[in-house]
Order: C-alpha cells, then structure tokens, then sequence
C-alpha cells in the first residue's frame, strides 16, 4: 500500500467509492497517535482503556499512546503498560478539552492522529480500523459511535487476558445504545446528500490526519465548558471538504449516559456553537441576527458599475429573506473615489466588506454558500432565489447576455476542488440556469422602464399606466399596492358612473 495519503475525489461524501484495501488484506504501514485527554480519571478506568489498547491489532511499534493530563490534582500517573506510553500535562484553565487534544497533537510524533477519551473501551481492530482509511485519505474525517455500559466490577486483567472480542465480554451487561445511531440511519451511514453529516461526530472516538487537523485550525480552545466542540470541530473539517467516514461498534463508554446531566452546560455551548457552525438548525430563525461565520456569502463584482448602482445591489442582498448573509464588494486597489464612498456608506456594517479582488475562500472558508454577484444586477430575494435553484448539486450557474456570471456554490466543493486541482463536477451535480428563472433584471434597464412609465403617465389613461407599473413590478406579492390601488379606482369609476346615471335618469 502506498504510504503517500491523496485528497478525497469522490462526489458528495461517498466513501464506498473510495479505493480501499478489505480490512483483511489491509497492510499497516504509517505509524499512528492515539491521543487521550485526561481529566480526574481514576486510575482503574485509566487502566481498561489502556489494557484494551494493549490487545490492538496493529503492530505495535507502529503508534504511540500520548496521554494529556488537563490539570489533575494529584498529577496523573499512567498505569505500567507494554505500549509506548507518554504523558504531557498542561495547566488547567476550566473546561480545557479543546485545548488538551491540541496539545496532544502538537506532541505527537506520528502523521495520523486517533483522538479517544481516557474513559473508553475499544474493541481490537479499532486503531486498524481508523488507519486504513488515514493510509487513503488524506483528508478523511473517521468518527466512531460509542456505546455506554457500566464496566466498575470488571479489572483490566479481566480485559486484557479476555477470549474472544469485547463485544462479547461486554453483551450481558445494560448498555445504552449510541446516540447518534438515528442519524446513521437517515443519511445511510453518512453518504446521503444531507448539509448536517457533521453532527455524528463525537470527540470521544475520531481521527484525523495531523496536516488536515492543523490545515482547519485544530480545536477551538475558546470552547470552555462541555459540549458542542467536537461537533464544530467537524462542521469546520466537512466544510473544509473532509470526507466523514463512520467507524461502528468499536467503542464504549465506560458508564452508563448521563448526557442529561451535562445538557445545562451544552444549551449554552449551543448558543456559542451557533456563531461558528453555519447551519440553521444550530441558529436562532430571528430575522436579523448577525453571527461570525455567515451562512452565506456574497461577492459583488464592482465592475464598471457605478456606486450608486454597488449601493443598490448591497441592499438588496441584505435584505434577502434568506438572512445570515455577509456582502464582499470587490473592486480595484486602484479605484480610489468608489473605495472612499463605498467605505463611508458600509464600513459601520458588520455585514459588508470592502476587498480587493482576492480568493474569498480565504476570508471566509467555512460559510456554507460561496455566491457571485455582478453590481449592474438587481433581484429581489436573489439569495433565497439561488439556495432553492441549487437543491442538493454543489454549484449552480447562470449567465447573462453581457457574459457576466451569477453563481452559488457549496463551500465544501471549492475546498476539495482546490485541494485537488479538480473541476467542481468531480465533487457533484452542477446546474445550469436559465437567467429567467431567477427573475433579474439589469438595474440600469429598470430604471429606463420606471422613466417611461411615468412620461407616459402625461397622455396614457390611468389605467394603462397602472397596467404598465404593474407589469414592470416583479409579480404578484410585490405589486399588492398597486393591485389594491386598482381595486379602488374601479370602485370609484363606477360609483361615479352610477350617480351620473341616476342624475340622467327621468
């Protein structure tokens, strides 16, 4: 087997299409580390994690167990064990495991990085199990499901010298079953077309590759209480185009779930989560909000458009129904009298940039939807209007009879597609749009629509000029005014010939 890991070419998240050597013919040849973050763990829970590491299938010259002590008092003592065993201690600052498993990778000496809580029992092929996909992939995302059962009468020996699998030493016991096995089921083990796969994964059973972890920035050590840095952890790593592989029935918890118990600590993990995982069901549906990593972000190419024109379009886009949205105005370094406007009437907002003409993967690399926007055009709910073009293809395109270019595409696929030199179909479906179907209209053609409408106005009848407004408007929701306007003039044309009628009446 090679020893040199590619980027993920396949489309979507399939990994059955990943050239993968059967788990029986599979030849370790990269050295592996496990990393397990330790906090007031007892000695004898210690002890069964490592004894089942001990019983692994792989060989064991090739992975280190590195053990990060998060402040414990008294410092942990690794149990004696025939495995390369170290411990590293950092200062304890509250709720530090976000910050232990960068330390861990920051120590360890190998390139594949197995991330697993010093309270879990893992059967013996689970480090061969996540290594064989690292060997492939380069970018894979390996999470495992863990179980929990209660283990407190059962001594390492007891594991150690067991016959045959853990499962099976462990099946007469109460166990509760993992809790994201629902959400395998509904997304058939992770390869369905869902934008929310990240949320399986669990921080007390995954891997990655160490380049890819440090390539995404590692943990967010800004995390500090229980819950919810796993998961952005792997918002950011899928965002970034990591394909998520499941690794199932290999771990357990050693005690029975008392997430219940943590939930007050997580509600308000949610709440900073949901600056950072751009996805509505992380997100408060309030019209308005404004979080720090925008779900979506559009880029408006400055062009030759006048400032009054980018000024139009930027409304726009802000007040799209879609919401969560982040405005990148692109112009020339050079254009110093658009910049100097522009600046005065956006650089209070939050929402909107001022950049020169640069990749906006950069600025932004894990908002969901990358969109390009020219200046000159102008539609209402345009984001919204894309997302729902889009469906589930990675990238969506229409272009406009001046050749300029409106598209939408997925984060995710840009990643990849720069990671691998690859066009954006390798990754999945790409659309093509009709410029109709998105209802847009030239801002300047529009307002020579509205300018000959009102000279009209002077010898047209009324009605006709309210017919012609109304045409010009963008249908029938928006043109409710002037169908109410309508309704009224009618009214009153009638009422009047009504009484003209009984006046002429004998």
């Amino acid at each position: 087997m090679s020893a040199d890991p590619a980027p993920t070419s396949v489309p979507y998240n399939d990994w059955r299409k990943v050239e993968l050597p059967a788990a029986e013919e599979f030849q370790p040849c990269l050295p592996v580390s496990v990393i397990l973050p330790s906090y007031q763990t007892p000695p004898a829970t210690l002890a069964r994690t490592l004894a089942t590491l001990e019983g692994q299938t792989y060989p064991r010259q090739l992975f280190e167990v590195v053990i990060v002590d998060d402040g414990s008092a008294p410092p942990l003592v690794a149990p004696a064990s025939p495995l390369d065993v170290k411990v590293v201690a950092q200062e304890r600052r509250g709720f530090g495991l976000a910050r232990a498993r960068n330390t861990g990778a920051a120590a360890a000496a190998h390139d594949i990085l197995l991330f697993l809580d010093s309270d879990m029992l893992v059967e013996a092929d689970w480090v061969a199990a996540h290594a064989r996909w690292h060997h492939v992939v380069s970018d894979a995302l390996t999470a495992g499901f863990r179980a929990h059962v209660a283990v407190d009468d059962l001594s390492a020996d007891a594991i150690r010298n067991r016959r045959g699998t853990l499962k099976a030493l462990l099946a007469d016991r109460p166990m509760d079953p993992p809790r994201m096995a629902g959400h395998l089921i509904r997304t058939g083990d992770l390869t369905a077309r869902a934008d929310d796969l990240f949320r399986v994964v669990e921080g007390a059973d995954f891997g990655m590759g160490k380049a890819f972890y440090h390539a995404i920035g590692g943990s967010d050590e800004s995390f500090q209480r229980w819950g919810m840095e796993d998961i952005e952890l792997a918002y950011r790593a899928t965002a970034h185009g990591a394909l998520l592989v499941p690794i199932t029935g290999r771990s357990w918890h050693q005690s029975r779930d008392v997430r219940d118990a943590k939930e007050p600590s997580n509600r308000i993990a949610r709440g900073k989560a949901a600056h950072l995982i751009a996805h509505p069901e992380f997100r408060s549906r309030t019209p308005g909000r404004c979080f720090s990593v925008p779900q979506h972000v559009v880029t408006v190419t400055g062009g030759d458009a006048a400032a009054e024109q980018i000024i139009n379009a930027v409304a726009h886009i802000l007040a799209d129904r879609a919401g969560d949205v982040a405005v990148r105005i692109e112009l020339e370094a050079n254009d110093e009298e658009r910049w100097a406007w522009l600046q005065d009437v956006f650089q209070p907002d939050p929402r909107v940039w001022l950049t020169p003409t640069a990749p906006p993967l950069e600025q932004f690399p894990t908002a969901a939807y990358h969109i390009r926007l020219p200046a000159n055009v102008v539609a209402k709910n345009i984001v919204s209007r894309l997302r729902s073009r889009l469906g589930g293809a990675v990238s969506a395109t229409a272009t406009l009879a001046d050749g300029e270019r409106i598209s939408i595409v997925r984060t995710w696929a840009l990643h990849r597609a720069h990671r691998t030199g690859r066009p954006l179909s390798d990754f999945g479906d790409e659309h093509t749009l009709p410029p109709l179907a998105l209802r847009l209209r030239d801002a300047s053609a529009r307002r020579a629509q509205r300018l000959a409408a009102r000279e009209a106005a002077g010898t047209s009848s009324k009605l006709r000029f309210i017919a012609r407004a109304w045409r010009n408007t963008h249908g029938w929701r928006e043109s409710w005014w002037w169908f109410r306007w309508v309704l009224w003039w009618c009214a009153q044309s009638l009422r009047s010939k009504l009484q003209r009628a009984r006046k002429g009446a004998p």
